[in-house]
């Protein structure tokens, strides 16, 4: 193909065309090379997605753990959440821990 021929098809003179160069550099700089570029900008949301996600659990656990420490303001209360997390006991009071099979870890032989 002689270089005329390949002048007069209509798709090389709108690639060659000096606008459409420099609008397609353009567009991949701002896609993809700049500071504030679409790749950037793509993981800057996913990391305020977790972020927002972390928020709601900790927020939620700041409900839950408020709510335990009101029900620990009476003795009683904190008597028995002392007995059932720690294992605390009275003097001269024996605590027997009894674990059943299904909740012992199962040792896996390799």
């Amino acid at each position: 193909m002689k270089w005329n021929e390949l002048k007069k098809k209509t798709w090389f003179r709108i690639i060659s065309n000096k606008y459409f160069l420099v609008s397609l550099v353009f567009v991949i700089w701002m896609l993809f090379l700049d500071t504030n570029s679409w790749l950037i900008q793509r993981e800057l949301n996913q990391e305020k997605e977790e972020l927002l996600d972390n928020r709601a659990y900790y927020l939620k656990e700041i409900e839950e753990d408020s709510r335990t420490l009101e029900r620990l303001n009476d003795s009683i209360e904190i008597e028995k959440f002392a007995r059932e997390n720690y294992f605390m006991k009275r003097p001269n009071e024996e605590i027997f821990i009894i674990e059943y099979q299904d909740s012992l870890k199962q040792h896996q032989h390799e």
